[in-house]
């Protein structure tokens, strides 16, 4: 854990940390440090380890935090502990790398994903409409039921507009209806039926994401 904190300090950089701060992430606790260093690390320099993983995520530091989804082994992730990861989540690209790397792969992810998107906490709601993203892309074996269902959750509520989360619902619309051609077809009238909303967030995300459902890209794809 010590030469863990000792590389983090090494390679941190206040441009980084400039950067991160000019595409919304809250970099209070950060020190600057790429994802593609971070991957590395964890790919070459430690193995998985579910203890230290813990350890990482307790010291409350932004890098340390990604990295602890990066190592850790979801075959040891409970329901407690992601609780109680998403409920400290207090940046978008911490909640979309620890779904990303770690919380899909275990077994309440689907689960979590209904329960999450339909919570009012802010990074909480988007950690829903992400895990659904992420499934939808590479979960292979999921079926389309499932995802039928999260349809009609982003349609429920599709009137949150706060940015991190109506951003969020879009990818996880655009990412459902990418997945094969009956849910292309489905998320199509998904995005039709929210353009109809009264609601502008609803419009947005309907519109945005339809524009890219019936490109020809997309559709060839499906066909091929």
């Amino acid at each position: 854990m010590k030469w863990i904190m000792e590389w983090m300090q090494e390679h941190a950089s206040e441009d980084n940390r400039r950067g991160m701060s000019r595409f919304g992430i809250n970099t209070e606790d950060a020190f600057g440090i790429s994802m593609d260093d971070l991957r590395k690390l964890a790919k070459y320099d430690i193995r998985k380890d579910h203890g230290l993983a813990l350890q990482l995520w307790d010291t409350g530091k932004h890098e340390l935090r990604i990295l602890a989804s990066l190592v850790d082994e979801e075959s040891e992730v409970d329901d407690d502990q992601m609780e109680a990861w998403v409920s400290e989540f207090d940046s978008w690209d911490l909640c979309d790398q620890v779904c990303l790397n770690l919380f899909w792969k275990t077994g309440y992810a689907y689960q979590k994903a209904a329960e999450w998107a339909e919570r009012d906490e802010e990074f909480v709601k988007r950690a829903g409409f992400a895990l659904m993203a992420v499934l939808a892309v590479h979960d292979k074996k999921g079926s389309n039921k499932r995802f039928l269902e999260f349809l009609e959750i982003i349609k429920e509520q599709s009137d949150d507009d706060r940015n991190f989360v109506k951003k969020a619902a879009n990818w996880a619309l655009r990412q459902i209806g990418k997945r094969n051609k009956e849910l292309n077809s489905y998320a199509m009238e998904t995005a039709m039926a929210l353009m109809k909303m009264e609601s502008k967030t609803a419009k947005w995300i309907g519109s945005d994401a339809l524009k890219e459902l019936e490109s020809k890209e997309v559709q060839r794809r499906l066909d091929d």
